[in-house]
């Protein structure tokens, strides 16, 4: 599981999986699920997440995940 926000468009997406995303569903506004070819959830996208998920409490230290940050740089690949 890696967890990648981005400040630009303050979103937040939690991949759970390396499979690729082929469907979405919106369950709220802003909140989408991403399934696989299986209907497995492989991602969790939240739009506006600094008004959904309280960052500073967010402690991901503990979380079995790796964080990657986007900030600066222009290349995602």
């Amino acid at each position: 599981m890696t967890l990648n926000y981005y400040p630009e468009t303050d979103s937040l997406y939690i991949n759970l999986s390396e499979r690729p995303s082929v469907e979405s569903q919106e369950i709220s506004e802003g909140i989408l699920l991403d399934y696989d070819a299986n209907g497995k959830l492989v991602g969790i996208d939240i739009d506006n997440a600094s008004n959904k998920v309280d960052m500073e409490k967010l402690i991901l230290s503990q979380l079995p995940c790796r964080v990657e940050s986007h900030i600066g740089k222009t290349n995602f690949s």
